[in-house]
């Protein structure tokens, strides 16, 4: 069944996310968000051209927490601490993560939407903990040994394809690639097809385009296309055994088996988004980072030993996910600051990750920081990434192959990062394979 559904025409591949807000706001400028306030960080510009590193640092030195009065996404509090980040992610029962009250990210569900897309990241405890427990077997230990060899195939397949002696573009080629075939695996999804799960994700995790009124009518179709596709392997496993895919280990489950169609949707874009925009970009930020610092790049080619510390230490320069957000339960006071019932509170992940109280240099990799693993990258508490270590695994055996093969990339042309304020990467990175 799921080889038909494959055949249909009807999946649109286009246009990409990007291109489509994109191409309206070059038609319709001002719809450009302005920003007032120094400190609304909401505003994507800053990532795209990567300047946000002195704004959070102006904000840690003044303190954990900021009130933003007035933006694009409403008012606001910026979690700018190591620290008061992992406080604020202990209590979630003051702080929600519920799509009933918010969800996890900046935006603001317009009041006349009733488009809704429950999760288990964004629900609070007890349904959170059966649904999370339900895709949480798909991540152990012993799983990550079982796709360890495949993983380690995939990648050695990939990196032996890339052409020497000429510019490519390795978030196409290497991170996109490795990490679409990866949830393909995991979901048991048609291999040929593979490429949907990309176009989905994009359309999926991108904050900004859900500010853009005009494009809501296409994402939503784009997602319930996702949502058609899914039902029917949905369908297809629910006439089989068991199997260790994740969809298999939803139908299988008490907590899971009679999720609405929104939940469902909202589950599936969870695991995609999380599962490919989060390691993608730490894939091209690895690149980056150490074309930026040559002399990590030639510690790495030196001592292979210290490939699991410089993928910490990389997933905590990068940060891929910038923030998460949490609303108020209460009234409540935070760090000396009265937080009023239904606040908003982004906790900027890649600003704690940069904070000078608890990283020496922040700014700079350095793969023999022996604290890199305190990244909270992943996130901290009952809500912390199911999918780590899955993560860790695709980035190690990355960074282990192109050992292997002493293989040396060099930025060697264009380097675009994505406009947004929640996936925090890079859309293309030209480079050349030398050897060393």
């Amino acid at each position: 069944m799921a080889t038909q559904a494959a055949e249909k025409p009807q999946w649109r591949t286009e246009p990409t996310a990007y291109k489509a807000l994109s191409d309206y706001l070059s038609d319709n400028p001002q719809a450009q968000p302005h920003h007032e306030h120094p400190f609304d960080v909401s505003r994507s510009d800053i990532y795209f051209e990567d300047r946000w590193q002195p704004i959070f640092a102006e904000m840690r030195a003044k303190g954990p927490l900021h009130y933003v009065p007035e933006s694009p996404f409403g008012p606001y509090w910026n979690v700018v601490q190591h620290k008061a980040i992992q406080h604020v992610e202990s209590l979630p029962d003051i702080f929600s993560s519920s799509w009933e009250h918010g969800g996890i990210t900046i935006l603001e569900r317009p009041e006349d939407s009733d488009f809704e897309l429950p999760m288990f990241i964004a629900m609070d405890r007890p349904k959170h903990t059966g649904q999370r427990r339900t895709v949480a077997p798909a991540f152990t230990p012993g799983e990550m040994k079982r796709m360890e060899d495949e993983i380690r195939h995939r990648t050695g397949e990939v990196l032996d394809s890339l052409p020497e002696g000429e510019t490519f573009d390795w978030v196409e080629k290497v991170s996109i690639e490795l990490t679409t075939g990866m949830l393909a695996i995991l979901f048991g999804f048609p291999w040929k097809d593979r490429h949907l799960l990309t176009y989905w994700s994009d359309w999926a995790g991108d904050t900004e385009l859900a500010i853009v009124r005009e494009l809501d009518e296409y994402r939503q179709g784009v997602l319930q296309e996702m949502a058609a596709y899914f039902q029917q392997l949905w369908v297809e496993r629910s006439q089989a055994e068991p199997t260790p895919d994740l969809i298999s280990m939803m139908i299988h489950s008490e907590a899971m088996n009679q999720m609405s169609p929104q939940e469902f949707m909202g589950n599936l874009v969870l695991l995609i988004v999380g599962g490919n925009d989060t390691t993608r970009n730490t894939m091209s930020g690895i690149i980056h980072g150490f074309d930026k610092f040559p002399d990590q790049r030639k510690l790495f080619e030196e001592d292979p030993s210290l490939i699991p510390n410089a993928v910490q230490e990389c997933i905590r320069f990068q940060t891929p996910l910038a923030h998460m957000r949490r609303t108020a339960n209460e009234d409540t006071e935070l760090f000396g600051e009265q937080i009023k019932k239904g606040d908003k509170l982004v906790l900027w992940y890649l600003s704690a990750n940069r904070d000078e109280t608890v990283f020496e240099n922040p700014d700079k990799i350095d793969i023999t920081r022996d604290n890199a693993r305190r990244n909270i990258a992943f996130g901290y508490g009952i809500h912390r990434c199911v999918g780590a270590r899955l993560a860790e695994l695709q980035l190690r055996i990355l960074l282990e192959e192109m050992h292997k093969r002493r293989m040396r990339v060099h930025v060697a042309g264009d380097v675009e990062r994505v406009r947004a304020n929640f996936v925090h990467g890079f859309r293309k990175l030209e480079v050349e394979l030398t050897r060393f």
